[in-house]
């Protein structure tokens, strides 16, 4: 399986951005690894029809448990589907803290998505306070064990691990850091989907940009990055496709 790099947009740009979605397209039409951006809902649509029948996959960045309903504001997995998306972002740092989004909640929303056809790009990561205190591995472990459903595979799963303390802060932790949690994540995996796990890819996200992917790419275990602020600008996220093709 090709090794990704995935943007997150977040709550960042508007239709005028998609002129950066041209750009990236025009310069890499076929690199040789995966390309995702997840931008705002309100973009979904629009930029999927850009991308379709090229490199670049489109995807949301979260959905409800429920395929349909009353409630208000949330949209389900199914309507990502319908609008064009392949992938969806589940239980990153910033849903976990701001919506009080539990281990139980994400993996029913990865359920949710991964019955509804759509790739769950699932999100761990510790704190800087878990960090210091010794606990990444455990809480990091915790956060797999509950966030991971049965049903997926290496063709339904994508994890990212980003360190709450290193995500658009400038900070990263020590390549050995990095080498050290994504083989942590590949045993534990293993346990809960067994041969599957090897194949599945482990993205590294937190504070990449250009002039640190290279490095971080050569981290065993590393199958891609999980990007924030780098991937609204093609020259930025562009780069960062590059390394990743070239690693």
């Amino acid at each position: 399986m090709k090794k990704l790099a995935a943007g997150n947009w977040k709550m960042n740009g508007n239709r005028a951005a998609l002129a950066e979605v041209a750009a990236l397209l025009s310069a890499y039409p076929a690199p040789d690894c995966e390309m995702l951006l997840c931008p705002p809902n309100t973009l979904l649509a629009q930029m999927a029809a850009m991308a379709a029948g090229s490199a670049l996959h489109v995807g949301g960045q979260d959905c409800h448990t429920k395929a349909s309903g009353a409630h208000t504001g949330d949209v389900s997995a199914a309507m990502l589907v319908d609008v064009g998306a392949s992938h969806v972002i589940l239980g990153h740092s910033e849903r976990r803290a701001d919506h009080g989004e539990s281990d139980a909640l994400v993996l029913a929303k990865t359920e949710a998505a991964i019955a509804a056809g759509l790739i769950a790009v699932v999100c761990l990561g510790e704190t800087e306070a878990q960090r210091d205190a010794g606990d990444t591995l455990a809480v990091i472990g915790a956060q797999l064990d509950g966030s991971v459903p049965t049903t997926a595979t290496a063709a339904n799963l994508v994890l990212a691990y980003e360190p709450v303390w290193a995500i658009g802060t400038g900070r990263t932790p020590t390549l050995a850091q990095i080498a050290e949690v994504h083989a942590f994540l590949r045993v534990r995996l293993t346990a809960h989907i067994g041969a599957e796990a090897a194949k599945t890819r482990v993205l590294y996200g937190g504070s990449v940009k250009p002039s640190n992917a290279a490095e971080i790419f050569a981290v065993p275990d590393v199958d891609g990055a999980l990007v924030g602020g780098a991937s609204l600008k093609a020259a930025d996220f562009g780069a960062i496709v590059a390394a990743l093709a070239a690693a």
